[in-house]
């Protein structure tokens, strides 16, 4: 039986580059995995290079998406992407971090979409 969760997730990264590419962003990679993790969609935002973490909830769920985005997912998030740029060899290209939260319903169609452009910092970078 597939998770459901699983559904949700997909339904919402596909919502999330949709948007972005309306925003002007270029979608270069979806679910890009390393044995630390993955990082859901990494981007182009002219010269910028953007790693985003997109994060889904159902309305009615209490916190926002975005709430779900917590120190620990920053560091690792963080960390997956200085793997990304020294396997792509990209040196020293300026990176940034954006959050895409999704609100779904409950019939499954993303009703609201909020892109926290440059989200956080990743510290020394």
């Amino acid at each position: 039986m597939p998770d459901p969760r699983r559904g949700l997730g997909r339904s919402s990264e596909d919502a999330a580059a949709a948007w972005l590419t309306r925003q002007g962003l270029t979608i270069v990679e979806r679910n890009v995995r390393f044995a630390e993790g993955e990082i859901d969609l990494v981007c182009r935002d002219g010269a910028t290079w953007v790693f985003v973490e997109v994060k889904s909830r159902r309305r009615g769920w209490g916190d926002s998406a975005a709430a779900a985005v917590t120190a620990d997912k920053q560091r690792r998030l963080a960390r997956l992407a200085r793997h990304y740029v020294k396997c792509k060899r990209l040196g020293s290209a300026p990176c940034r971090f954006d959050v895409v939260a999704v609100t779904v319903e409950p019939d499954g169609f993303a009703s609201e979409i909020r892109h926290l452009r440059d989200a956080f910092a990743a510290g020394a970078w």
